[in-house]
């Protein structure tokens, strides 16, 4: 499908620069396009007669097309082209069909695809990244990898970048925070010169794993990216006190994974030390942060409370504002199991004053009922004035414990509740029940 894909938006290419007069060439050679190898129609729709199947189709795959596409790679003037992206995917994957006569079938259901909606731009995007929940991102908890949309739309809404800043994600997985933030800044009335910079120095990402920085490339040109600028790499290895103001960004959207046991040589690369790779990446994201840049990162709830580990919160709050502090149910992460937050922060200031809004869909959320959009609405717009409510309320700097620095979710707002009835109450309560059935039993018997 990826392949189809490609070939769709080399066609739409190929006719908007015949209509303009210019001269166009194709990314890939005229034999591996789509249609020249894929497709059992020609143009017209009529059936074509030289199509290949059988052994002869195997062939073509295995001999020419994944060896061509595989040296893309080699050939590329930079790893961020479309050239060199293709090159890494093909290098890394492998022909499973056997049966040329079953591959023969399968491309035909694909080339009757028409890729170019957006609806079938979403249900693909959906389908690479359902393969991530399904597979965990080959060993890492897919609760935590996939993050759901509506949460990451409203983490774009409060952080909203502008065109002309740099977005960026550490821990990019499918690169859903970039897509999502690609779809939201990409207007109907966007100008010529705006559209390629969204196209080539906006999003950026980091991946380590193959499966998901595969789909990460896939998602992003399948969202209008064609020239993705992620990056295959442990981002965990890099040393923090290296970051130079080149590497930083205006922007930072992420939830990267959770778990402790990281290596000790990779702590190394950080001043505070920690096993937990959630702390890790927090220390990351604060310093690719340009002066003034935004953040809004997933995090297990434990870093609000964590008195072992006080060093790193006490860092945010004296290097960045944590104006906002969105505290998420336990299920809104499916197969996850945790309680997260998402800490909103900008670099530059001391923190002052944060704003806590505890996110309560009345209802149980999970598999068959994922969170959705309107259930962040009021999060959105109770943040731009960050006014008291039953669901959300402030803390004062200097109300939090200089030594332990916990910022546990506690809502001074929110309703009290009923103290519990002590044993003994229960069981006058339940005895004075039985009395009075026992006396409406009587009046019923002598009604009788």
């Amino acid at each position: 499908m990826f392949l189809k894909y490609l070939d769709d938006i080399e066609q739409e290419r190929q006719d908007e620069a015949e209509l303009e007069g210019r001269d166009y060439a194709p990314t890939l050679p005229t034999a591996m396009r789509w249609k020249n190898w894929a497709s059992a129609k020609n143009e017209d729709g009529t059936d074509r007669k030289d199509v290949l199947t059988g052994e002869d189709l195997i062939t073509f795959i295995n001999i020419t097309l994944f060896p061509t596409l595989k040296k893309y790679r080699e050939n590329a003037t930079s790893p961020d082209t479309i050239e060199y992206k293709i090159g890494e995917i093909f290098s890394e994957i492998t022909n499973k069909f056997r049966s040329g006569y079953s591959l023969r079938d399968v491309l035909e259901i694909v080339d009757g695809l028409q890729l170019n909606t957006q609806e079938v731009k979403h249900e693909l995007s959906d389908l690479y990244e359902s393969r991530i929940k399904r597979m965990g991102n080959a060993g890492r908890n897919g609760g935590e990898y996939y993050t759901p949309r509506p949460l990451i739309r409203a983490m774009i809404k409060v952080t909203d970048p502008k065109i002309g800043e740099t977005i960026y994600d550490g821990a990019c997985g499918s690169a859903g925070y970039l897509c999502e933030a690609y779809a939201q800044m990409l207007t109907p009335d966007i100008s010529a010169t705006d559209f390629g910079t969204l196209q080539t120095k906006t999003f950026y990402g980091q991946e380590k794993k193959s499966l998901a920085y595969f789909i990460a490339i896939m998602n992003m040109i399948l969202h209008g990216i064609t020239a993705p600028n992620i990056r295959r790499t442990n981002t965990l290895t890099e040393n923090v006190m290296d970051i130079q103001e080149k590497d930083r960004h205006d922007v930072i959207l992420a939830n990267p994974p959770f778990g402790s046991g990281e290596r000790a040589e990779v702590q190394q690369n950080f001043p505070i030390k920690s096993g937990e790779m959630g702390y890790l990446f927090i220390q990351h994201f604060i310093r690719k942060l340009k002066a003034g840049g935004r953040a809004a990162i997933v995090i297990k709830n434990t870093f609000l409370s964590n008195g072992d580990a006080a060093a790193l919160p006490r860092e945010l709050l004296e290097t960045c504002n944590l104006h906002t502090v969105l505290d998420c149910p336990g299920k809104v992460f499916q197969g996850a199991g945790l309680k997260t937050v998402v800490l909103f922060f900008e670099k530059g200031r001391k923190t002052h004053k944060t704003w806590f809004y505890a996110l309560d869909p009345e209802r149980s959320l999970g598999k068959s009922s994922p969170l959705r959009d309107d259930e962040l609405v009021e999060f959105v717009e109770l943040q731009k004035t960050k006014a008291d409510s039953a669901k959300s309320w402030t803390i004062a700097r200097e109300d939090i414990d200089t030594e332990t620095v916990d910022m546990s979710v506690r809502n001074s707002f929110a309703p009290e509740e009923a103290p519990l009835r002590t044993p003994v109450e229960i069981i006058e309560d339940m005895v004075a029940r039985d009395a009075e059935t026992a006396a409406i039993l009587a009046q019923i018997r002598g009604m009788l």
